[in-house]
């Protein structure tokens, strides 16, 4: 039996302390773990909405004052004209969240002394609001709500769809589960929802995707192993390695290169007797993905090692299949992650992309000829995708392309727009390269 839910100027307190963290460079996920327990769903739905409508909020804030308040009082400002700007958006009455804003301000000490400042900003954007909106409009980062040179980055990637993919961004993403085939069918599953009064559609080949997101926990079957959560877009990771690879009288040797939390590494496991090695360089992380595995009741060998470094966990023996799951922007999943937008520099592009092109070329001489390397990133950057692949393939004769989806393209949820790739159903952004080592006698084209 559950309480009376939290008060909504305590739940919009914990919202700010989350837009404050982002803006000292925090990643939300860590800011709403440091929230009380009770406060976390509705200081994440909060947040999560205030951080999607970030930059129209700073405009406005610009307008409605010429100097920002302190951190802490510019926080809540910013993440209750987030919330309101919209009224057919709002979460709740725009009435109530300014009212509610104006006491989360009282109740703090850090921003009781600002709460008539905040209290005045508010209702005059309520008195003023069309010709304020107005304003900001002509203002970019207002108008998409992410940074100039994201905004510009994806113009000169996607000049005929850029609008698509930052307007995908901002919206609402579905709860997407991957039925353990182990266990269940996709079929089967979707049957078990409506018989318990539920409600799904079919996306991919084992996808599943809720009418209606919940806590994972009360996601049928999600405690016994039945189902994960994850994005369909990363469940073509294991498919499209695993796809015509022929084990021989020993299970394929398959190495998860960068694996936490966990989700690629039990997909390997759930369609193919392999042996997988999962590796990342964080053992906090790499407890995670033995939680994932423990609860899909599947086993692999987890190394808290850095991939770059064979030497440190390397056992001589050559890999049938390499995941390479790189470190990347996460531009694709801005939509479930949308401080990241926020977080990233564009400095950032490069940089990574030099550990991708590092990890490639170490990764590469422990694939056995005919073995398979999926490279993949959650990235709709071209840096991280296509031009990382054709540049690997320019320099390495004995790589073969083989058919992968290449960039797909983050989709507008149940409100938005589709974008037109070609993968079908919602899905995350992301890109896929798929590169055969050539055996004896056969050698890549041109080499």
């Amino acid at each position: 039996m559950t309480g009376p839910a939290p008060p909504l100027w305590r739940q919009l307190q914990a919202a700010a302390a989350v837009l404050a963290a982002v803006r000292r460079g925090e990643s939300a996920t860590a800011a709403l773990e440091q929230a009380p327990a009770e406060l976390r769903a509705g200081a994440q739905a909060l947040a999560f909405h205030a951080l999607r409508q970030l930059g129209r909020a700073e405009a406005l804030r610009r307008q409605l004052a010429r100097r920002p308040p302190p951190p802490d009082a510019d926080a809540l400002l910013c993440a209750a004209l987030a919330l309101c700007w919209r009224e057919d958006e709002a979460p709740y009455e725009v009435f109530t969240l300014v009212d509610q804003a104006v006491e989360a301000a009282k109740r703090q000490p850090a921003t009781r002394g600002q709460a008539n400042f905040i209290n005045a900003c508010l209702r005059r954007f309520l008195r003023e609001r069309d010709a304020l909106v107005a304003t900001t409009d002509a203002d970019p980062v207002a108008r998409w709500n992410h940074p100039h040179w994201w905004i510009a980055r994806l113009r000169r990637d996607y000049p005929h769809q850029w609008q698509d993919i930052l307007a995908a961004n901002n919206s609402q993403p579905p709860m997407t589960l991957r039925v353990n085939v182990r266990r269940s069918t996709r079929d089967a599953y979707l049957a078990r929802l409506e018989a318990e009064g539920s409600a799904g559609h079919a996306v991919g080949e084992h996808g599943v995707i809720l009418e209606r997101p919940r806590g994972v926990h009360a996601v049928p079957g999600f405690d016994a192993g039945v189902v994960s959560v994850q994005d369909a877009a990363a469940q073509l990771a294991a498919p499209l390695l695993l796809h015509g690879l022929r084990a021989g009288s020993a299970p394929l040797r398959v190495l998860d290169a960068c694996a936490a939390p966990g989700g690629k590494t039990g997909h390997l496991l759930e369609l193919a007797d392999a042996a997988v090695l999962a590796l990342d360089v964080d053992p906090a992380r790499c407890e995670r993905i033995g939680d994932t595995l423990r609860r899909l009741g599947l086993q692999a060998r987890v190394v808290a090692a850095d991939a770059a470094d064979p030497s440190a966990w390397w056992d001589g023996e050559p890999f049938d299949a390499i995941l390479l799951d790189a470190p990347c922007t996460a531009s694709g999943i801005v939509r479930r992650h949308p401080d990241v937008r926020w977080l990233r520099r564009e400095s950032d592009i490069d940089r990574l992309a030099q550990v991708q092109a590092r990890l490639l070329a170490v990764l590469w001489p422990l694939l056995k000829p005919g073995g398979r390397l999926l490279y993949c990133t959650c990235s709709v950057f071209r840096e991280e995708g296509e031009a990382q692949a054709r540049t690997f393939l320019a320099h390495n004769s004995d790589a073969l392309s083989l058919g992968a989806p290449g960039h797909l393209l983050p989709q507008g949820g149940s409100k938005g727009k589709p974008l037109r790739d070609n993968q079908p159903g919602d899905h995350d952004g992301f890109y896929f390269a798929l590169l055969e080592k050539a055996g004896p006698g056969r050698a890549a084209p041109g080499a």
